[in-house]
C-alpha cells in the first residue's frame, strides 16, 4: 500500500481544491502510474511524456473544435488556432521547455503588439488549449491558464499603436458620402447593407451575425433583435430589442432605406465576415481598399479624430443624444450599461448636465456646437 500527503489545510475552504486533486490522481493512476507518480504529475512536481501528450493533445483538442460543440470552421483553426499552438508545442516539447503557463503564454505572445487585437486572439486560442489539457487530458492542475489573460495581452502604447486607440463618431453627412462612393454591383451592395445596419442601428460589427426580426410584445410590431452576448467585467451583456435611428441626408429628410422590411422578405444578403472573431478585421479590410474610406480617414485625421468601424457605432450614440433620447435609452438599445455609455460617451453626459440646468432655470439650450446669439439687455444689466 502507498501513501502520500496532499499539500492543503484541513479545512472548508480546501474542499474544492482537495476534490479536484484527488480526482486528478486518480485518472492518472487509471492511466498506469503509480501513487507517487501520479501525486508528483497532479502537483506540478514532474510532467507527462512531453514528446507524446502535448502533440496529441493538440491533435484531440483541433477534433474537439472542429467537431464538437460549438464548432469552428477549418479555415479558422487555420488562421487563429494552428499558429500559435505548433509554436506552443514546439517549445513545450524542446529540450528546455516552458514551466507555467504564464511563462508559456508570453513566449507565445511576445511577438505581438502588446494590446493588439491578434495578440488577444492568440492569447485565447492558447488558454483554451491548455484548459482542455487539464480538464480532458488530464495535465496536471498545474498547468491550467490563468483567469485573467490582460496581464499578458498588454495594452497599446500610444506612441507605438496609434491604430488602437478608440475611434470617433461619423457625421450622418459623412455616412451617406462614404456609401455614395461605394462600387456598384452585387458585392458592393452587400456590404452597403451591412454599413446601412450598423450606422442605423449602432451594432458592433459582430452583431451583424446575430441580427434577426422578432414581435415586440408590447406593440405586436416587428422589431430588430440581437442576440449577441458580449463578455464585460461585470458579466455577459443581454440580448436585446434594437430601435432604429435613421439618418438625416443634406435636406434635413431621413432616410428611409427600408432595412426591416427588405431584411424580413430575405432581399439582404450580407457580405462574408469569416468567424466571430474577425468581423470586425473583414469589415477593416473591405474598408481600406476604398477610396471613400481613405478621404473620409483624412478628414478626420485634419481635425484630430479617427475613423474605425465602430465609428457607425458611435455616431448612432451621437445621434440618439442630438434627437434628445435620454442616456438610459439608448444605452439599452446599444446593448451595454448606463455606466459604461456614459463613460464611453462623454456627450451623454456633459452637455446632458447642461440641458438638465438650462431645463430648471427655464433657459432655452444652445444647440451643441452652436454660437450664441446676442439678446438685448434690460436696463441697467450687465451685457
Amino acid at each position: 500500500m502507498q501513501t502520500i500527503g496532499l499539500p492543503f489545510d484541513w479545512s472548508r475552504a480546501q474542499v474544492a481544491s482537495i476534490t479536484s486533486r484527488v480526482r486528478n490522481i486518480y485518472v492518472l493512476s487509471q492511466q498506469g502510474h503509480d501513487l507517487q507518480a501520479a501525486a508528483q504529475i497532479a502537483d506540478g512536481k514532474a510532467t507527462p511524456d512531453k514528446d507524446r501528450s502535448w502533440p496529441e493533445a493538440k491533435t484531440r483538442f483541433r477534433s474537439q473544435k472542429l467537431d464538437h460543440g460549438a464548432a469552428i470552421k477549418p479555415t479558422t483553426w487555420d488562421q487563429k488556432y494552428e499558429p500559435v499552438l505548433s509554436m506552443a508545442v514546439e517549445l513545450l516539447t524542446a529540450a528546455k521547455p516552458p514551466t507555467s503557463p504564464a511563462d508559456l503564454l508570453d513566449a507565445c505572445l511576445r511577438s505581438w503588439a502588446p494590446g493588439s487585437r491578434s495578440r488577444q486572439i492568440r492569447a485565447q486560442v492558447l488558454a483554451q488549449f491548455l484548459k482542455y489539457c487539464v480538464e480532458r487530458e488530464h495535465f496536471p492542475e498545474s498547468w491550467r491558464p490563468p483567469a485573467e489573460l490582460r496581464s499578458h495581452i498588454g495594452v497599446p502604447s500610444a506612441a507605438v499603436a496609434p491604430g488602437h486607440q478608440k475611434g470617433d463618431p461619423f457625421s450622418d453627412l459623412e455616412v451617406l458620402s462614404l456609401l455614395e462612393s461605394l462600387p456598384v454591383g452585387a458585392a458592393g451592395r452587400r456590404w452597403a447593407d451591412a454599413l446601412q445596419l450598423m450606422a442605423e442601428l449602432g451594432l458592433r460589427p459582430v452583431e451583424l451575425q446575430h441580427l434577426t426580426v422578432r414581435t415586440d410584445p408590447g406593440s405586436g410590431q416587428p422589431l430588430w433583435w440581437c442576440s449577441y452576448r458580449k463578455r464585460s467585467g461585470g458579466g455577459m451583456t443581454a440580448p436585446r430589442w434594437i430601435h432604429p435611428l435613421p439618418l438625416t441626408d443634406w435636406d434635413g429628410r431621413r432616410m428611409n432605406w427600408q432595412l426591416l422590411p427588405r431584411w424580413r422578405a430575405g432581399a439582404i444578403e450580407l457580405p462574408p465576415l469569416g468567424s466571430v472573431e474577425s468581423a470586425s478585421d473583414a469589415i477593416n479590410t473591405y474598408l481600406k481598399r476604398q477610396k471613400g474610406w481613405q478621404e473620409l480617414r483624412k478628414r478626420l485625421a485634419a481635425r484630430g479624430e479617427r475613423a474605425v468601424p465602430y465609428s457607425f457605432r458611435h455616431g448612432y450614440s451621437l445621434r440618439g443624444h442630438q434627437l434628445g433620447i435620454d442616456p438610459g435609452s439608448v444605452a439599452l438599445s446599444m446593448g451595454h450599461s448606463l455606466e459604461v455609455h456614459l463613460r464611453s460617451y462623454p456627450w451623454a453626459s456633459t452637455s446632458g448636465a447642461a440641458a438638465a440646468f438650462a431645463r430648471a432655470l427655464g433657459n432655452p439650450l444652445t444647440p451643441l456646437g452652436a454660437t450664441p446669439t446676442a439678446s438685448p439687455s434690460a436696463p441697467g444689466s450687465a451685457p
